[in-house]
């Protein structure tokens, strides 16, 4: 493999853990507060939380580019605060990636919070638990697979992303040059070797991901089977 190669592996790794660690931080508490909410706004919600499965990349990317360019209001703000632009940056390839991330991680959150018995939350109460250590002593250990489950999926996903990359991030060798972009390069230059190699590595840490997962659900379900 190239030394740009091993780069943009690392760089795409990097993205992935941190998109999916920040959306774990966000998601918990808003997947908890969006499965309890009855209101009439539910439906449209939920709609905005998975809008970006049904969107095309390079749509969500264009618009995404529009709102991080050194023009709009955003991106001024950036770069009076941090002193570089947000668009064609890390930076904004990783607001981009929690926005593109988001329902991948939230899906299986809402799924686990959906199916806690409701008497645990009632026995805590009763007990004289505060919101907070219901929180941290019954909800995170309870969904605790689900978690590991809602990281592996939103890790996974973020290693393939391109369009969304291509458009807000560009090709920059170091900064936003990921391994989808890196693999394109190599197909467009004819070094199909390279591509190979690349393809593998991705297509190994994807289906590890993917087994984890999958391990992660099963246990998940059978633990609350027997909690039943």
């Amino acid at each position: 493999m190239l030394e740009s190669d091993f780069t943009a592996l690392w760089l795409t790794i990097k993205l992935a853990a941190i998109t999916s660690i920040i959306l774990l931080v966000i998601c918990f508490p808003f997947a908890w507060w969006l499965a309890r909410y009855q209101g009439r706004c539910k439906a449209m919600l939920e709609a905005v939380v998975a809008l970006p499965l049904v969107l095309p990349p390079t749509l969500l990317g264009f618009y995404l580019m529009v709102v991080f360019s050194p023009s709009s209001s955003l991106g001024q703000f950036w770069l009076w605060l941090t002193g570089t632009q947000l668009a064609f940056s890390f930076s904004g390839v990783v607001l981009g990636s929690l926005i593109y991330s988001l329902p991948f991680v939230m899906q299986p959150l809402l799924a686990g919070i959906s199916q806690v018995n409701s008497h645990y939350i009632q026995a805590a109460q009763a007990l004289g638990f505060s919101a907070n250590k219901r929180f941290f002593y019954l909800l995170i250990p309870l969904l605790k697979k689900n978690m590991l489950s809602a990281f592996a999926l939103g890790f996974a996903h973020t290693l393939g992303e391109f369009g969304l990359v291509l458009m807000i991030g560009g090709n920059l060798p170091g900064e936003t040059q990921v391994v989808s972009i890196a693999l394109y390069d190599h197909v467009e230059s004819l070094n199909y070797t390279a591509a190979h190699q690349l393809s593998l590595i991705l297509l190994g840490i994807s289906f590890f991901c993917l087994v984890l997962l999958f391990k992660f659900n099963r246990s998940a379900l059978t633990g609350r089977n027997h909690h039943a």
